[in-house]
């Protein structure tokens, strides 16, 4: 990982030779860690530790994507379950190069929700330091539902110009699945600390590592992880990134024969069957019609709304001012869809921020076979829905009203199962020292705030660092209160959740935090390997988690948990 070349053992020194050799006729990559302007940060006002650690990731960017295109290799689709557990081990593998004293992979068992969980990896790296930063990674990917829409399979890990993959602003990307969600940011941060490690001997703090395989299955593991398991992040002062998190809800919804007592009941019959048998498959899509608006994008569930929170006035102000700088048709064009469901920049970031869904995520039943033709009268069709919430709102006491509308509309026979639940959190104080760490490493490389706070680059360009929901998000208050995309925040916050489950309780860390990809749960998810700039390259996105680290080192408000180091 540090970019250093491991013989096998009882290698002989003409084998060395081959291998010296090999190296010199690989193929180089060639990334350019400053970006294609050439600009590198600013480091003059870095200590002469980091400085070297800012040389060496430099120095070893290639061998540093290639770690990427490895673990891209690896498929981990939590909903299937392929390389499941072949990718628990490649984790815990990556905790022990960094010489981590204790790793660990949990088999959680049966969660609450009657499914298996995923196992989660654990790692504890004692460095003798005062302060431990906890690191939540998730190592599962969702599906390729499409692959014939990706420019690059999948799982190789191939590196291509942006242009080639519809984001021409970036000049080389790393295209594949789970590039950003979240295999190449969790890549850079395991980069950074290896190359901190190899140059300066140890880390300047303490680290926990927690890898979840169930993010894209609702964290049922890591839920009963932390339940049964929270003790093993009591020393954590941190967590060295998170943010406030929207609540989502998730179940399947099934119509069948046998339950309506209409129909086929003990399986599918076929098709000629429809001139004198009713059907549940359209039974399914009228019962789902009866709960949205004609355009899909209103629940008409009884009390859906109640306790809802609002924006603030101050929240919409800063909406406000961000709506002025937004483009709507190429933001749309970036996230691969047509148009968004309002024309006002306003509407569009107050809903990506704040707003609710009900969403019809897949449905099947019958013949699936595209193209072919068979005739079939289904006997069962299942569909399945997530639920985005905010706070003050329950997902169980959404889907006690879901339950009560269906009945109320008529359709008390289908079948309700939930497949689990992620509260709602606050997220931090944004003034936590964690945060003020995240913010004085982007200072310290020449990133500046300004306006509505977000960090800037240091030849002044108007990107944002951080996205969060598939939106540009600014820094500080605002990020504390609003929501996110969904992540188990709830578990590790010491800010209000929406449910507390076991006692982690730590600030999470918000602030500037480089690299750029995009297109997650969607064909051609990438990463940026080369940016135009450094920040939003693999290198830069390194940089800052060195810097990261460094500065929470330095920075004490709060007095650190009592540390029982290793002997």
């Amino acid at each position: 990982m540090t970019g250093l070349i491991l013989l096998p053992l009882g290698c002989k020194s003409g084998d060395k030779a081959a291998s010296s050799q090999a190296k010199k006729t690989k193929p180089a990559l060639h990334i350019n860690p400053n970006g294609t302007n050439g600009v590198a940060p600013v480091e003059s006002s870095a200590p002469p530790e980091l400085k070297k650690v800012f040389d060496y990731i430099d120095a070893h960017i290639d061998d540093h994507v290639e770690n990427l295109q490895k673990w891209i290799q690896q498929p981990s689709i939590s909903n299937s379950g392929e390389g499941i557990p072949e990718s628990a081990e490649m984790v815990k593998g990556f905790f022990d190069k960094l010489g981590c004293q204790t790793t660990r992979v949990y088999d959680v068992g049966i969660t609450e929700y009657g499914s298996p969980g995923n196992p989660v990896v654990y790692a504890k790296c004692d460095e003798g330091a005062p302060k431990t930063v906890a690191i939540y990674w998730q190592y599962d990917t969702m599906p390729v539902t499409q692959p014939d829409a990706w420019v690059q399979p999948p799982f190789e890990g191939n590196i291509i110009p942006g242009a080639a993959a519809g984001v021409p602003d970036i000049p080389r990307v790393l295209v594949g699945r789970g590039a950003v969600n979240s295999k190449g940011p969790e890549m850079a941060q395991l980069n950074a600390l290896m190359a901190y490690k190899a140059v300066n001997g140890k880390l300047p703090v303490n680290l926990i590592f927690v890898a979840e395989g169930d993010e894209e299955r609702m964290d049922i593991g890591l839920r009963k992880f932390i339940k049964d398991h929270s003790d093993l992040l009591s020393e954590a002062d941190a967590l060295y990134a998170g943010g406030p998190s929207e609540g989502c809800v998730y179940v399947e919804l099934t119509t069948s024969g046998l339950k309506w007592g209409r129909g086929p009941t003990v399986s599918d019959v076929h098709g000629v069957m429809k001139r004198t048998t009713d059907s549940p498959a359209w039974r399914h899509i009228h019962m789902l019609a009866s709960l949205t608006s004609p355009d899909g994008n209103t629940p008409l569930i009884d009390g859906f709304n109640d306790n809802r929170e609002y924006p603030t006035p101050e929240q919409m102000q800063q909406l406000k001012d961000r709506a002025a700088k937004t483009d709507l048709v190429k933001m749309a064009k970036n996230q691969g869809v047509a148009r968004y469901m309002s024309d006002d920049p306003v509407e569009v970031l107050k809903d990506g921020r704040f707003g609710t869904s009900f969403n019809l995520d897949g449905i099947w039943g019958g013949n699936m076979y595209a193209g072919g033709a068979g005739a079939i009268l289904p006997n069962k069709i299942t569909s399945k829905h997530n639920f985005r919430y905010v706070p003050k709102m329950d997902g169980p006491d959404l889907i006690r009203k879901l339950r009560a509308q269906l009945d109320k509309n008529g359709y008390k026979d289908v079948d309700i199962k939930l497949i689990g639940d992620v509260p709602w959190s606050r997220g931090s104080s944004p003034t936590a020292d964690i945060s003020v760490a995240h913010r004085k490493a982007a200072e310290l490389l020449g990133l500046k705030a300004s306006g509505d706070n977000p960090f800037m680059a240091a030849d002044n360009s108007s990107e944002y660092f951080e996205k969060l929901g598939g939106e540009l998000a600014p820094l500080g208050v605002a990020q504390a209160e609003a929501t996110g995309g969904y992540w188990p925040s709830y578990l590790f916050s010491d800010g209000e959740v929406g449910q507390k489950v076991g006692s982690v309780s730590i600030p999470m860390g918000m602030g500037a935090r480089g690299g750029q990809g995009g297109r997650a749960h969607a064909a051609n998810e990438y990463f940026a390997v080369e940016g135009s700039r450094w920040d939003n390259g693999m290198a830069g996105a390194e940089k800052l988690v060195a810097a990261a680290i460094y500065e929470y080192s330095q920075t004490t408000t709060t007095a650190p948990k009592p540390k029982t180091h290793a002997k």
